[in-house]
């Protein structure tokens, strides 16, 4: 089956591959090699201890891989250096980002499989004093952003006011909130769900989310053979189910 639907994905693209496709260097070579950040629960998380990555986009790159019948290599990212690293080649494809105008100035992507909103996370004890949007946009408020994600833009729409902070990956934004060293951070509604789990002492102000944005893989800007070869393996998918399938095992919910 999976052989098949590799033939019929194939059989759609030109008669000849272009010899500066990553397509043809992947089947080439026999491997897929994707970049990721590893922590963005639950997209995608690196265990330190086995050094592996699990995640709603971990199981998305390794059925694209398993359908090519090419082995797959997961290559460290930072959020600040993972359209760089599209750019220059270290990897043929990321896992999901936001798509934003700004990304996409240089870096090609994928049609969206997620659909999500942003909500800002502060302190459970200082829900009273931060109920609302409104009321973190403030000059005696800070607020934590992870360089180089979509909400360090978004932070700056959003609170135009307010001290912002930008922190360098591996730390991130709330663990600036926890450590009391910010009063709140802006993140996607799918990480916010889960770390209010993991982290009790967190809490999502009540005011609704903003912003809906769009998930998708980012590929090489002028690679339109392996750009189209994917789109078409994401929907031959979403019509398969699969996707659905993955939001069911996790929990999770498009808007």
């Amino acid at each position: 089956m999976k052989k098949l639907l590799f033939i019929v994905l194939f059989a759609l693209l030109p008669f000849s591959i272009n010899a500066e496709s990553n397509l043809n260097k992947i089947l080439s070579s026999g491997e897929l090699k994707v970049g990721t950040t590893g922590d963005w629960d639950p997209m995608t998380v690196k265990d330190p201890a086995t050094n592996k990555y699990k995640g709603f986009d971990i199981d998305v790159m390794n059925e694209l891989a398993k359908d090519m019948g090419v082995k797959i290599t997961f290559v460290p990212a930072e959020w600040k250096t993972i359209v760089s690293g599209i750019t220059s080649s270290r990897y043929d494809i990321s896992t999901s980002v936001t798509k934003t105008p700004k990304r996409a100035e240089v870096a090609g992507f994928t049609i969206s499989y997620y659909k999500y909103g942003t909500v800002p996370l502060v302190l459970k004890k200082n829900l009273k004093k931060y109920p609302t949007w409104d009321s973190l946009n403030n000059k005696k408020v800070t607020i934590a952003t992870t360089l180089g994600t979509s909400q360090e833009e978004k932070a700056k729409e959003f609170f135009p006011k307010s001290n912002l902070k930008s922190v360098e990956s591996p730390a991130r934004d709330f663990q600036e909130v926890l450590a009391g060293r910010a009063d709140g951070n802006i993140t996607s509604s799918t990480e916010a769900n889960k770390l209010v789990i993991t982290y009790p002492q967190l809490a999502i102000v009540p005011d609704g989310e903003k912003n809906p944005a769009f998930l998708a893989m980012m590929v090489n800007k002028n690679d339109k053979i392996w750009n189209d070869y994917v789109n078409d393996w994401i929907k031959n998918k979403k019509a398969s189910g699969f996707f659905d399938n993955l939001l069911a095992k996790y929990n999770l919910k498009s808007l």
